[in-house]
């Protein structure tokens, strides 16, 4: 065989990330927060695009040349024009590419919305829901502090030491630190780093500065003047109390039971953790992506309107800027911000188009749960949706991921919708997990304090409503809900049933 260099011809298939497939991912993916900021970075990179408002219903139509186009209506209306119509569709993309990117994300749309009646069909957005959920800024607890401590130190020394043990409070008002490690810290003495607490837990609310579960309860006891020898006890032995022993407490306490009762319904009365009362800074608001409202038979599913701005490309500045273009370097520079503009308000378009899909597909599957409430919660996969739709799993869950959806029962992580089944028992079909944990909580409300249910017990009843589950399943769910085994449940209502 001869060796030398030669020319070989192949043809092969391989997938290219273009610049437009790598935005278009993005896009996908961007929260509400993101696709803000994103947007904004494009009005800064490129003269031609603007934010544009609705334009009036009279407003005569502009010159072809001097037309705006916006994300509602041009990218549709230019492809239509041009016989490709068929490229209109929601935003799938190829998966091994959206496994290269992480899930992040919620996102909204612009105008327009989807209604479903048995039929899916595009129609004209609407006013939306009326929404009130906006956050607001609450003072911290450390800022509430630092306010009193000012009026109420003796001198500048114990005024800065005080405001440093605060700052060194969790955010329930507990003090963790070690007053030595303090003293060694400050370089100061013991005994100026107990006043300067003492100081700090005589602030309001009391029982903040506590170095522990029982220091906390005596302050708040100290300040109703109900601290006496009896309660001292009985506050030093919390550990007997969540144990249930109260036969053993009221022996130790030397009380009778009507002032046992008293004992414990005070202390019931006292704040464990002081601290949460204030926020934490900003309260975050969420705001839902897509509203969906009962219209008819059906439901009205569009995209929440005030999410983003509307896009816009400024014809007229284009126009004029390729009039001032001499150099061909300038028309080139040009000629790609148009083509970059057209192409994110296109993006942009289909991305809503993917949402309001993916969106009144999940209201399709999850009918049972918007009309009667968690107990019809079906089971449903991201497989399941992306086969109804034809669009691959990931772009599915790409679209589902930190975006929420508000209807009359609230407003809903589109994740939420996705649960797993339950055998049920007649063999028709699965439950959702969902279903179940409603139906636990229910059961566990409702059980006689004098006959507390086992898991064992809760799995006949189950059974009895038609849910076919193991007994460590039931005990999974019960614990996911943060309810206690019967041993757990048998005590507090011991507690909570003596008055």
């Amino acid at each position: 065989m001869a060796l030398g260099p030669r020319l070989d011809l192949r043809q092969s298939q391989s997938l290219v990330m273009t610049p437009q497939l790598q935005q278009a991912i993005k896009l996908l993916a961007l929260s509400n927060l993101e696709i803000e900021t994103f947007i904004g970075e494009a009005l800064d990179s490129n003269p031609l695009l603007e934010l544009g408002e609705a334009a009036p219903a009279d407003a005569p139509e502009a010159p072809e040349e001097l037309r705006r186009t916006h994300l509602e209506s041009s990218p549709v209306d230019q492809l239509v024009g041009e016989g490709r119509a068929d490229e209109d569709r929601p935003l799938d993309i190829d998966p091994t590419a959206l496994d290269r990117d992480r899930d992040t994300g919620d996102g909204s749309g612009g105008e327009g919305g989807t209604a479903f009646d048995g039929e899916q069909r595009i129609s004209g957005g609407g006013e939306g829901l009326e929404i009130d959920e906006r956050g607001s800024v609450e003072a911290t607890l450390a800022e509430h502090l630092h306010a009193q401590v000012g009026a109420a130190a003796r001198d500048d020394q114990q005024l800065f030491v005080a405001r440093w043990l605060i700052d060194q409070l969790d955010e329930a008002g507990y003090l963790s630190l070690p007053l030595s490690e303090a003293a060694q810290a400050l370089g100061l003495p013991l005994a100026t780093i107990e006043a300067a607490l003492e100081l700090v837990q005589s602030l309001d609310p009391t029982g903040v500065g506590a170095r522990s579960l029982s220091e906390c309860l005596a302050l708040q006891a100290r300040e109703a003047d109900r601290y006496d020898p009896c309660m001292a006890r009985l506050i030093d032995n919390l550990d007997l109390v969540a144990r249930g022993e109260l036969a053993r407490i009221k022996r130790m306490c030397g009380v009778d039971d009507e002032d046992f009762a008293d004992m414990l319904a005070e202390l019931r009365g006292y704040d464990p953790k002081p601290g949460l009362r204030f926020g934490g800074g900003v309260a975050e608001a969420v705001a839902p992506d897509i509203l969906v409202r009962a219209s008819g038979g059906g439901w009205d599913i569009a995209l929440n309107q005030a999410t983003l701005p509307r896009l816009v490309v400024n014809r007229r500045y284009y126009v004029e800027m390729r009039g001032a273009c001499v150099a061909k370097e300038a028309k080139a520079w040009l000629g790609e911000k148009l083509a970059d503009a057209n192409w994110l308000l296109k993006a942009l378009d289909q991305r809503q188009k993917t949402i309001l899909k993916v969106a009144a597909e999940i209201v399709k599957q999850q009918d049972g749960f918007f009309r009667h409430g968690v107990a019809h919660l079906r089971p449903l996969t991201l497989r399941t949706v992306a086969e109804a739709i034809e669009m691959h799993e990931s772009t599915v869950s790409r679209v589902t991921s930190n975006k929420y959806l508000h209807c009359e029962r609230g407003t809903f992580e589109l994740k939420y919708f996705f649960t797993s089944g339950v055998a049920s028992t007649d063999g028709e079909g699965a439950v959702s997990a969902e279903a179940v944990k409603a139906a636990i909580r229910q059961l566990i409300d409702a059980e006689d304090p004098k006959a507390i249910l086992s898991d064992d017990a809760l799995v006949d009843l189950l059974k009895g409503r038609g849910f076919d589950l193991a007994r460590r399943t039931v005990a999974k769910y019960r614990e996911a809900i943060g309810l206690g085994s019967s041993v757990q449940r048998r005590r507090q209502k011991a507690l909570a049933g003596v008055r």
